[in-house]
């Protein structure tokens, strides 16, 4: 997405580009004040929240509102200048699937010489961030057996091995389809995940995707990396699961963090409990760390397709070629059908967080949500569950549900993901997963939470100072840093559920 061009001379509201025909607040504002807005003063009408939007200019009914530069929905009354523009007055403009032409713009990128960091190199691929124990269930029934597992295991954590945890989920039988083939892919993409130096695969021994069922999904891994077990093959589970996982630990320590340099790294991009400031904040310092480090020979990830409903062309515009294209149109069209097909609106997304946050439509959703895409170009579509093989920015089919969409990130190889939020949240992914806040009061409030506070662009820091903290952010946490998930003990695993269940 073109780079936001905010006007600096900003005080109370910020318009984020010369079309647009709202600003924004940057704290809560009342009825009756005179505020500026950069370049003009605007005498507001109604009380302002911050992130909510205010009219720059009489808006007539019928007329589309222009926020980041393109239309974010339609006024359903007159709005006069200085009225709030929100839920009440404005509505979205998308309705039904859409022919798309491709009218590329062929974004240049110069290289930039990759920066280091410290990690685990790994035999058969991209090095490892972090040097964890994990215990995949093959099947919810004995995720009991795995969190036992993972209590009694604590013991061996320690120097090298940096953590012990089990991931738990309720999948692995009585499904079929691509939901059955889904279980497979993620926890055979988990099993040889870069960040795991261990990894015991637990099976119970009659379920539908056991082990035997995940190991061609595996391909070419590191025998001595993996162990499997059957819990139905053996007389005690826990005491044949603790002598495989001590197994393990000693292995991984003997395992030693070397540089490694950034075209090794895949990192995923992500936003949640989003508010009208992450759009302007937060999702655009992203963007600036994507193009850098893509520009370095490193891979970035971008997921939530419905959240890019309304700002999908753009990101077909930046395709590097028509496939590309023709794949991009396919992600959207068919996660289109998905709703349609469960009789589901496809345009109802943003959620009462979100609207409380001010923002309105899925556009004005879609059009922050992609700003942290920054400008490169799009160099892979995935499908969900595919590896990102491609460095460059790649596309992800993933709802944009929080712990799906951020585990669907791990499991297409993604060592890390940047998760920005305005309203805040807790959760942790497989991987380390770094909370940026769009605005100071959120980092302030929740330090246990948040690691980056991106609120400083709104109070002298340029994106491009912002955008290169969070990169030499980034490259501490790959180093070993921990994030405040990890510090908390937070690791999530969800997968995507489609079909039925048996």
């Amino acid at each position: 997405m073109t780079m936001l061009c905010m006007e600096k001379d900003m005080n109370e509201m910020v318009r984020i580009t010369p079309r647009d025909m709202v600003a924004v607040a940057l704290k809560p504002l009342k009825a009756g004040e005179t505020v500026s807005w950069g370049t003009g003063k605007l005498t507001l009408k109604d009380d302002l929240p911050m992130g909510h939007k205010a009219a720059l200019r009489d808006i007539r009914k019928g007329e589309a509102v222009i926020k980041y530069g393109y239309p974010i929905g339609e006024a359903t009354e007159d709005i006069p200048a200085g009225g709030h523009v929100h839920v009440h007055n404005l509505h979205t403009l998308l309705s039904g699937e859409k022919e798309y032409e491709w009218h590329p713009v062929y974004p240049r990128q110069e290289k930039e010489e990759p920066v280091s960091f410290m990690g685990y190199p790994r035999k058969n691929g991209k090095p490892g961030i972090r040097n964890e124990l994990w215990i995949l269930p093959t099947v919810g029934c004995v995720n009991d057996v795995a969190k036992a597992l993972a209590r009694e295991a604590q013991k061996l954590a320690g120097g090298a091995v940096e953590g012990v945890y089990a991931f738990s989920h309720p999948y692995g039988c009585s499904q079929l389809g691509d939901d059955q083939d889904n279980t497979r892919k993620v926890l055979a993409a988990l099993a040889t995940h870069p960040n795991a130096g261990g990894v015991l695969l637990l099976g119970l021994g009659c379920e539908n995707s056991g082990i035997e069922q995940i190991k061609p999904f595996m391909k070419d891994y590191d025998e001595s990396r993996i162990r499997f077990l059957v819990s139905q093959d053996c007389e005690d589970e826990q005491e044949a699961g603790m002598k495989l996982l001590e197994e393990l630990a000693e292995r991984m320590r003997r395992d030693e963090r070397v540089p490694c340099p950034a075209d090794q790294l895949t990192i995923g991009l992500k936003c949640g409990g989003s508010d009208g400031l992450s759009g302007i904040t937060a999702n655009p310092a992203i963007g600036v760390f994507s193009d850098r480090l893509t520009a370095m020979g490193g891979a970035t990830i971008l997921t939530e397709v419905p959240e890019m409903f309304g700002a999908e062309t753009i990101l077909m515009d930046r395709c590097e070629s028509e496939e590309l294209f023709r794949k991009t149109v396919g992600l959207i069209n068919d996660f289109k059908a998905y709703f349609e097909s469960y009789h589901m609106p496809v345009y109802e997304n943003p959620s009462p967080g979100n609207k409380a946050g001010g923002i309105t439509t899925l556009e004005d959703k879609a059009l922050g949500c992609t700003q942290k895409s920054g400008s490169s170009p799009v160099k892979g579509v995935l499908a969900y569950g595919e590896q990102a093989v491609t460095a460059g920015l790649n596309l992800l089919s993933a709802p944009g549900n929080d712990l799906v969409a951020s585990t669907a990130l791990a499991v297409s190889g993604a060592q890390m993901v940047l998760f920005s939020t305005g309203r805040g949240t807790p959760f942790g992914c497989p991987v380390p997963t770094l909370k940026i806040a769009s605005n100071t009061p959120l980092a302030q409030k929740k330090r246990n939470w948040i690691d980056f506070d991106a609120g400083r662009l709104l109070t002298g820091m340029t994106l491009e100072e912002l955008g290169g903290e969070l990169l030499d952010t980034v490259m501490r946490i790959a180093s070993g840093e921990k994030t405040r998930g990890e510090i908390n003990g937070f690791h999530d695993l969800a997968i995507f559920k489609q079909g039925i269940t048996l």
